[in-house]
């Protein structure tokens, strides 16, 4: 009867595959020659896309790789050898690039589609383990990623294999971004739904409130009409501009607060009495990020938004900012 191993034998044997695994990417490190510059290079002057392109499990990491290529600056996307051969080789043109993977270079359906590529005229880039298989010998450049045994106990499912193309592909991929010196700002454009992406795109005018829901109030309006609009509009703050429609100032609860304190009589008082002059105010064009910044460093919790003339056009709430995951 079979017992079921100790957890330390558990961690044990997890640490020894990591471990394995490691050590299988420190190899191809180490055998990591000019193929990998020429590589890199070919890739780099295609003007037309990378293709990349395996069966079962190295097809998975070929995925990953066309879509790690893709969002860092490259026109990268996958194709299927099974479907390729019957007729998605259509979406390769002359002069691309198409990376293969495959651990034996034997895989039929990859082999298969070889010939054609040739006479498309690419550059096919060979990722395998077999370099003196038919995908090694025909191959243009050959990436080694040959590893001594996989971490399966029966040396057959891929496991260190793949592991070894990932860190491959993710080589290939990360030192093409920065030879295209592709920056933060353009990984940005490509991940609009992300944390970065909306840190680096997004303006005041993408999340600001216009229209009849911005708080305002001539300098003549009485307290009272100033307190109506302030709470009405539930910022908790309303601006104050002249006769033209320019911003003169700022009331906020605050500033309510503080003059109620006092124990006057206020209600009789207009709007220029009680605010706050030259307040803080951004254009429509101010980055989120920026909005952010001076909002914690003032310790405020709005801005205003206003056009090249100085006219309230907008509101940016901190809440607003922190709903959109700035």
């Amino acid at each position: 009867m079979n017992t079921i191993p100790a957890p330390t034998d558990l961690v044990g044997r997890g640490r020894t595959i990591l471990e394995q695994e490691a050590a299988a990417i420190m190899q191809i490190a180490d055998r990591l020659e000019g193929a990998f510059s020429q590589a890199v290079r070919a890739m780099q002057a295609c003007h037309g896309k990378i293709i990349l392109s395996g069966m079962g499990k190295s097809g998975i990491i070929a995925q990953k790789i066309a879509a790690t290529m893709a969002s860092t600056g490259s026109t990268a996307l996958f194709l299927h050898p099974a479907d390729a051969a019957h007729g998605d080789l259509g979406i390769v043109s002359a002069g691309d690039v198409v990376i293969c993977l495959s651990k034996s270079g034997t895989t039929e359906e990859l082999n298969f589609i070889i010939p054609a590529l040739k006479r498309i005229e690419v550059t096919i880039i060979a990722m395998t383990g077999n370099p003196r298989s038919y995908l090694g010998q025909n191959a243009d450049i050959l990436l080694d990623t040959g590893i001594d045994q996989e971490a399966c106990p029966f040396d057959l499912a891929p496991t260190t294999s793949t592991t070894a193309m990932l860190a491959m592909g993710d080589a290939l991929a990360i030192t093409l971004m920065q030879e295209k010196r592709f920056t933060h700002r353009d990984f940005a454009l490509t991940h609009p739904k992300g944390t970065l992406g909306r840190r680096l795109t997004m303006k005041a005018s993408d999340i600001m409130v216009t229209g009849e829901a911005i708080p305002v109030v001539t300098e003549n309006a009485p307290i009272s009409r100033v307190i109506l609009e302030m709470t009405s509009k539930r910022y908790g703050v309303t601006a104050v501009v002249d006769e033209d429609g320019r911003l003169s100032g700022i009331f906020t609860d605050g500033d309510l607060r503080r003059i109620v304190q006092k124990g006057s009589e206020f209600l009789h008082l207009p709007a220029r009495a009680v605010m706050t002059a030259k307040p803080k105010s951004i254009s429509p064009e101010t980055m989120a990020t920026e909005c952010l910044d001076l909002l914690e460093t003032y310790r405020i919790t709005q801005l205003l938004v206003c056009d090249s003339g100085n006219r309230p056009i907008g509101i940016i709430h901190i809440h607003d900012l922190v709903t959109m995951g700035l």
